[in-house]
């Protein structure tokens, strides 16, 4: 079964607001503490209420004043930072999509982009703290409620911005939103990067088991409306399959791009919320040699994967199908030590059976360099290791 996690937007969102959610659903402070991207970042938490409702209160213990990181500073942090892969690629996927709204808004390239407010440590120990989060709870897809938006002016580092701020606007294209009456910021830039990131749809609570509730507090109470975002976790259940939520295929033909580059490519759509990249070789008109770059994307990241797409290689247009129905394992992730360094096990299951067991290529890559063995070494290892843990 699917472990389900539904986004109640009940005064908005942030970054603090969802990690104080799921910290509150059950997720292990000490396992995000320990993941962040930067030693010293402490996060404690707080009970408070918020219209006489009981929350979880985050707050970041970041000491630094006014720095600003490029894109790629950041991608630098997260890519440092001792976390299980899927969380990993959820931080990176977010920052991504926030890299490139930023450039829209400001007419440059993403790694010309120059992070503010959201480049503090703080917003980065959000973002990851809300992918280990997920990652500890086991969560495998998001939905989300509509998004309330407020209106009005908020001062940042580039002078008075209207509100919805420019950022969080781009973020939310394909979102269901509604306005609110009361004037202020309802929704952050990092919220909006996070829902983007992660989010497969937008609607009503989904059919599903309900296991887990938990409540997170943003900073002001404010009288009009409970200043807190809510997220049920469960399982779901077989009634929510439909074939209007199918993937969609993103494809297209290249027979002018350098084979160096498509690594590359692959690894920016992943980043931008592919669930699958791949790239196949295919006999051009008039004979020339090239490939069919082909990804594996959900509905509400159609836009951020073909702009990734179009971005980073020579294409002119891509072609877009939509896979009505596939079937899909449940994935679980378990982390193994080797050699004193950590790998990550994903594991497949069919109906709770185990059926499918592989160690992390990228980690056994990792590990083979620290540890001066092989990736093959490493693998196995890494196999024994989980089958002597069960």
């Amino acid at each position: 079964m699917t472990c389900c996690l539904y986004v109640d937007c009940v005064g908005g969102i942030a970054g603090d607001m969802l990690l104080g959610a799921l910290l509150d659903a059950g997720a292990s402070l000490k396992t995000v503490q320990a993941g962040l991207p930067t030693a010293g970042l402490a996060v404690e938490v707080e009970r408070v209420h918020r219209c006489g409702v009981r929350a979880l209160a985050v707050h970041i213990d970041a000491a630094e004043d006014d720095v600003h990181r490029r894109w790629s500073d950041v991608r630098s942090l997260i890519h440092a930072a001792a976390m299980p892969d899927r969380a990993r690629a959820r931080a990176h996927s977010a920052f991504s999509l926030l890299a490139e709204a930023e450039a829209r808004v400001h007419g440059v390239t993403p790694d010309e982009v120059t992070f503010h407010e959201v480049g503090a440590l703080d917003a980065i120990a959000d973002i990851c703290g809300v992918a280990l989060a997920l990652d500890d709870l086991g969560v495998d897809k998001i939905i989300c409620s509509p998004v309330p938006l407020g209106r009005g002016l908020v001062r940042g580092a580039h002078g008075l911005l209207p509100l919805p701020a420019p950022a969080t606007v781009e973020l939310l294209r394909e979102a269901e939103i509604y306005g609110v009456e009361v004037p202020g910021e309802t929704v952050t830039p990092t919220g909006a990067a996070l829902l983007a990131s992660l989010t497969s749809a937008y609607g009503p609570i989904p059919p599903m088991k309900l296991e887990r509730v938990g409540t997170g507090a943003g900073t002001r109470d404010p009288e009009h409306v409970p200043n807190i975002v809510r997220v049920l976790i469960g399982q779901q259940t077989d009634s929510d399959h439909s074939p209007e939520e199918g993937p969609l295929v993103l494809e297209t033909n290249l027979d002018d791009l350098l084979p160096e580059f498509v690594p590359d490519v692959i690894e920016a759509c992943l980043a931008a919320g592919a669930l699958d990249v791949w790239s196949t070789p295919a006999g051009m008109k008039n004979g020339r040699p090239g490939i069919t770059l082909s990804a594996l994307v959900a509905p509400t990241h159609e836009r951020a994967v073909a702009e990734s797409m179009l971005r980073h290689t020579t294409a002119l247009g891509l072609r877009v199908r939509r896979i009505e129905h596939r079937w899909a394992l449940e994935r679980k992730f378990h982390e193994v030590d080797v050699y004193g360094h950590r790998v990550s096990v994903k594991i497949g299951l069919l109906d709770g059976e185990v059926v499918n067991i592989k160690p992390e290529h990228r980690d056994c890559v990792r590990v083979a360099h620290e540890t001066g063995r092989s990736a093959k070494a490493i693998w196995t290892r890494a196999l024994a290791a989980y089958a002597a843990a069960e």
